[in-house]
Parts: C-alpha cells; structure tokens; sequence
C-alpha cells in the first residue's frame, strides 16, 4: 500500500475524478431489480412478502401462482446471488409449476392417446361427455 496515506484511508480508486473514493461502475451494467418491471416495482422487502405468498397460495391448486411468480420476479430467478431471500421461493415456484405441468400433461395425454383402447369398458364411466345422458338431463318432458 502507498506509504503516504495515513491509518483508515483508502487509495483514489477513481482516477477521473482524484477527489472522490467512489468506485465508477461500467456504464454497460444496470442495476439489478427484484421484480420485472424495474423502479417502478415492489421494494425488496415487499418483492420477499409477494414470491412467498405466490408460492405458498400455488400449493392451493393454483399453479398459475407459480407461473405468475416465476414471470414477476425472472430478474430473481436469473441474478441468484443478487437476492436470494427471493430467489429461494422463485425457484421453488418454478419447480412446482414444472411438476405440475408435466402431470396435467402427462394425464390429459393418457385420455387423448389411449382413450377406449386403454381403459376398455371403464371408459364410459370416466369421459364426461355422455354424463347428461348417464343423469337424465337430455329429455325435456
């Protein structure tokens, strides 16, 4: 270190301005926001409140709160280290949604490929197509 600078001061960092001790960040990176919509979003306190809510009211089958999670805070869930109070739920969010969604494809796949030829005689008793007939609901008199 320079012999010339007494106990607790720093070296000149900045060498446009000799004066000030602030480091100048590159003018090509931005500031990282927790939420997509950047200023004009929630506080990091407040982004930590919603990616919690989001991500527990999702177990209430209602995955498009994932989904929703995932969108609003992707600055979250690509700049890990930048928050990762948020980033924890965020992932998690992602995770359930994908789960989800390859169960509810995965089953919806099974009635459209396999149908009668899968199920046999159980079919009719599980398509909702014939239910009105299955009811009573067809015959107005």
């Amino acid at each position: 270190m320079d012999a010339s600078l007494g106990n607790g001061e720093m070296p000149n960092q900045n060498p446009i301005n000799p004066r000030s001790n602030v480091i100048l960040v590159p003018s090509s990176s931005s500031p990282v926001w927790p939420t997509i919509d950047g200023p004009l979003g929630l506080s990091e306190e407040d982004s930590v409140s919603y990616a919690r809510r989001f991500y527990k009211f999702g177990f209430a089958l209602l995955p498009w709160l994932w989904a929703l999670n995932c969108f609003y805070f992707w600055p979250a869930l690509r700049h890990s280290r930048s928050f990762p109070r948020i980033h924890h739920y965020v992932l998690r969010s992602a995770v359930g949604l994908t789960v989800f969604t390859v169960l509810l494809a995965s089953w919806a796949l099974t009635f459209v490929i396999g149908g009668e030829r899968l199920f046999g005689h159980v079919w009719d008793q599980l398509v909702m197509y014939n239910l009105a007939d299955r009811l009573g609901l067809t015959g107005w008199s």
